[in-house]
């Protein structure tokens, strides 16, 4: 029998999968029909955006299990809801337990809500202006294995991405957490070498149509 890649292994249907995900069918699900597939929703990208900032110093499957809720009490993510939020909501937020009763965090989601109502109308697009920070295939590795992938938790496009948001007023959105965030949201294939998803994945991106606005020059 061949040598498995490292970092991938056969799931409860024997498929290979990235090995990250086998700890809870939650996740299965999640790695199989989400992560890493490109999104162009404004409010899933500004959803994502604010779950990264949830889980600071949680997992991500603490997060992914309360998603439900959160998109309950955050009204879908739509920036422009999330960014009417004030004071009263913000106690009120405190005192649900569905969700990460964090004041720091909750009031990060409602300041980064009006940041991206700010950087819409500058140019045009929150999604478009997110995707401009997607690598060039040639900064990409040709082979994107175990080892490699454990060597680049952030990249220059996310240290970048990290920048541009953290100077616009976003928090919660370092260099790390920028490049979690463009693994999910497929602007890079993070599945592994020998990944089952890998192919399908790459095909999505392949058909994806990048979305457009006035994209100011950045210097």
């Amino acid at each position: 029998m061949p040598r498995l890649p490292r970092g991938v292994a056969p799931g409860p249907d024997g498929r290979l999968r990235c090995g990250w995900c086998l700890s809870s069918p939650d996740y299965i699900t999640y790695h199989d029909e989400e992560w890493g597939f490109p999104v162009a929703d404004e409010a899933k990208l500004f959803e994502k955006l604010c779950l990264e900032g949830f889980q600071s110093g949680l997992s991500w499957l603490t997060i992914l299990r309360k998603r439900p809720a959160f998109r309950r009490e955050f009204e879908g993510f739509d920036p422009a809801r999330v960014a009417r939020f004030g004071p009263r909501r913000v106690e009120q937020l405190l005192q649900e337990p569905s969700i990460v009763r964090h004041r720091g965090k909750i009031e990060a989601a409602i300041g980064n809500a009006r940041r991206a109502l700010e950087l819409r109308r500058e140019v045009g697009s929150l999604a478009a202006h997110l995707w401009s920070f997607e690598p060039k295939p040639r900064a990409r590795p040709r082979r994107l294995t175990w080892a490699v992938l454990r060597a680049i938790p952030r990249t220059p496009e996310s240290t970048a991405l990290s920048r541009d948001l953290r100077r616009r007023g976003f928090r919660f959105v370092g260099p790390t957490t920028a490049y979690a965030f463009m693994q999910a949201m497929g602007l890079v294939n993070d599945h592994l070498e020998g990944c089952s998803v890998r192919p399908r994945v790459e095909r999505a991106r392949r058909a994806f149509l990048r979305p457009k606005g006035r994209l100011p020059r950045r210097t």
